[in-house]
C-alpha cells in the first residue's frame, strides 16, 4: 500500500505543478497595438489502486498490487481583447473543427479594422 500512496502523492504533486493561473490565463500577446489574452479550461482525472498479500514477515510471502493513472486536457474557451484605445472585451470561443482557423480570422479582422468579430467568426450564435 505504501507504493500506491507514494504513486498518488507523486501524481498529485505533478498535477499541482501544472495548475497555476498561467494555465488558464495565457501570456498576453501583442498584435499591431492590440493585446490578446487567451483563456482556457483545464480538465484532468486520475485514479489509484491497491493491493493485497500475505504477511511480509513470513518467508516466501506473496502479494500483488499498485498502480495509478491519469489524463488531462486543455481547451480554449475565450479571448480577452484589449484594443489600442484600452477598451476591453471578451470573445467566447466555441469548440468546432475549425476553431483555430476561425480564431485566426477573427484576430486578423480585429487587427485590420479594429472592429469586433461577428458572432459567426467565433462560433458564438449570440448577438453582440
Amino acid at each position: 500500500m505504501q507504493q500506491v500512496e507514494n504513486l498518488l502523492k507523486t501524481s498529485l504533486a505533478e498535477i499541482e505543478k501544472m495548475l497555476t493561473t498561467k494555465t488558464v490565463v495565457g501570456e498576453p500577446i501583442e498584435v499591431a497595438g492590440h493585446t490578446l489574452i487567451p483563456l482556457v479550461a483545464v480538465g484532468f482525472g486520475f485514479g489509484g489502486g491497491g493491493g493485497e498479500g500475505e504477511d511480509p514477515r513470513k518467508a516466501g510471502a506473496k502479494g500483488t498490487g499498485g498502480g495509478t493513472g491519469g489524463g488531462g486536457g486543455v481547451k480554449p474557451v475565450a479571448l480577452v481583447i484589449i484594443d489600442k484605445a484600452g477598451a476591453v472585451r471578451v470573445e467566447p470561443i466555441r469548440a468546432t473543427a475549425s476553431t483555430v482557423e476561425k480564431l485566426g480570422e477573427a484576430i486578423a479582422r480585429v487587427v485590420q479594422t479594429g472592429k469586433k468579430p461577428k458572432a459567426d467568426d467565433t462560433g458564438d450564435q449570440t448577438t453582440h
